[in-house]
């Protein structure tokens, strides 16, 4: 099995979900694996003290099980993947099963932060969106789906978002094949970049 890996990385809320899902209704076959999943519990955490643990640092992440996990995938194995809970700040109980497939999309804040991950990556994608836009993104996403209080959004992206980007996210940008402005609203890249995604999972 020929297995590509697709990263995509940008900021919190640039539209690095969105880009997936342009891509899936036009190539559904692909394993995806979201970065998020792998992070470490942090049960401790609730609205009042969000910033006691920092989940825009390199070391919120198990690099070394999404490393393991990619290289079982690049070989055509399979690998029980983690799930985690946002409103508890834990991973879950349960893992998903996940078989490998020729097209593999990984996206998430430190996609290319490592080097040994970005070793594995067969084409390496930077969503540049301005950082007023993000902001907004994540405000209402915190709110509506994890049960978070606009106050802490803002003092945990005042305190460790915003700097996390500047000091992990941002660098890496550099090392990116593409970068797409404005994610999956820019409609010429993703004309461009789409058929050569699809291309991938067709070549014998």
């Amino acid at each position: 099995m020929d297995v590509k890996i697709i990263g995509i990385t940008g900021g919190s809320g640039s539209g690095k979900s969105t880009i997936v899902r342009k891509i899936s209704e036009v190539c559904s076959d692909f394993v995806f694996i979201p970065q998020d999943n792998y992070y470490k519990s942090a049960t401790f955490i609730n609205n009042e003290n969000i910033t006691a643990f920092n989940f825009d640092h390199p070391d919120a992440f198990d690099m070394e099980l999404l490393h393991s996990h990619l290289e079982q995938l690049k070989k055509g194995q399979p690998i029980d993947m983690p799930e985690y809970d946002f409103v508890h700040h834990k991973r879950k109980d349960e893992y998903l099963h996940i078989e490998p497939k020729n097209l593999v999309i990984i996206e998430g804040l430190m996609v290319l932060y490592d080097k040994d991950i970005r070793d594995l990556l067969d084409l390496k994608l930077y969503v540049d969106t301005p950082d007023d836009i993000r902001f907004i993104r994540r405000l209402q996403r915190d709110i509506a789906e994890r049960g978070r209080t606009a106050e802490s959004v803002i003092n945990q992206y005042l305190e460790v978002v915003r700097p996390g980007f500047y000091n992990f996210i941002a660098p890496t940008m550099k090392y990116a094949d593409l970068i797409i402005p404005e994610g999956g609203h820019n409609e010429i890249a993703l004309s461009v970049l789409i058929p050569f995604i699809h291309s991938l999972t067709t070549e014998k």
